[in-house]
């Protein structure tokens, strides 16, 4: 069976730092997980992700101790089927805002009698094409469901949503947070910030591991102060985009245009 290292470091407490991927290549996916990353997360909701090009993310990353997370474009039980036969173990799902839609998404991810999970291993890369013994009943304990918490009605159903069973982890979205909260483009709001400490003891409390995304290493670092267990620091088009003005920059003998201090 292939071991979801991810959720064993999840359970041990162990703090977990990633990368935002949204480049939406192979070559790039595979150039983060060699920089040593413990986790990527491959982005079909906000970058130009198809099945197959997230297929090839995770065949580029596998050789690597990066661990591949994908956040589906919406959490519907037909895309998770597919999105878990292709391989995924982690997923990240956004815009969970109630206990009993993020009961649904755990039946998602489990086979029956458990959850609704289709079967069809024999053609799945997940069951490396039904050649993994065992796979249909070891499987559901590798799930690791995360749900995304980022607007006013999901936080506050957040106890609620921390307390049903199989949900691993609750990932805040300070940008969409930010937005729903008044303060777009501001996550670093002092009443934003607020309400995202207060989750992430929230959240722990509860059993349940805390996750954020932060490019403000300031941020980042605070989070992962109060007991955040996966933090995601920075984003690849972010990263890539800054180095490139700062080249360009170097030889034109100007200063590169400056990039907001939101949460990418």
């Amino acid at each position: 069976m292939i071991i979801n290292t991810f959720k064993q470091r999840l359970s041990s407490g162990q703090a977990q730092i990633g990368l935002w991927l949204g480049l939406a290549d192979p070559y790039c996916a595979e150039l983060a997980a060699n920089a040593g990353f413990d986790w990527l997360l491959i982005d079909g909701e906000h970058a130009p992700n198809d099945l197959r090009s997230l297929l090839g993310q995770l065949q580029a990353v596998a050789p690597y101790a990066s661990q591949p997370v994908i956040r589906p474009v919406i959490g519907d039980t037909a895309l998770i089927k597919q999105v878990l036969d292709i391989g995924v173990q982690t997923l990240l799902v956004p815009m969970v805002e109630s206990a009993e839609q993020a009961r649904e998404l755990v039946r998602a991810t489990r086979y029956p009698p458990f959850g609704v999970r289709g079967v069809g291993s024999a053609l799945a890369r997940a069951s490396r094409w039904n050649t993994v013994p065992g796979y249909l009943d070891q499987a559901d304990e590798q799930m690791c469901l995360l749900v995304q918490i980022e607007n006013r009605e999901g936080l506050a159903n957040l106890d609620a949503i921390a307390a049903v069973e199989g949900v691993d982890g609750v990932f805040i979205g300070p940008a969409d947070l930010s937005a729903a909260m008044g303060h777009r483009g501001n996550p670093g709001h002092p009443e934003v910030q607020a309400a995202i400490e207060d989750a992430i003891v929230r959240i722990q409390q509860a059993g349940k591991a805390a996750g954020i995304l932060s490019a403000d290493e300031k941020l980042a670092r605070r989070y992962l102060e109060l007991g955040a267990a996966f933090v995601a620091v920075g984003v690849d088009t972010t990263v890539l985009m800054r180095g490139l003005q700062g080249l360009a920059a170097k030889f034109k003998d100007t200063p590169p245009p400056a990039i907001g201090n939101g949460v990418y």
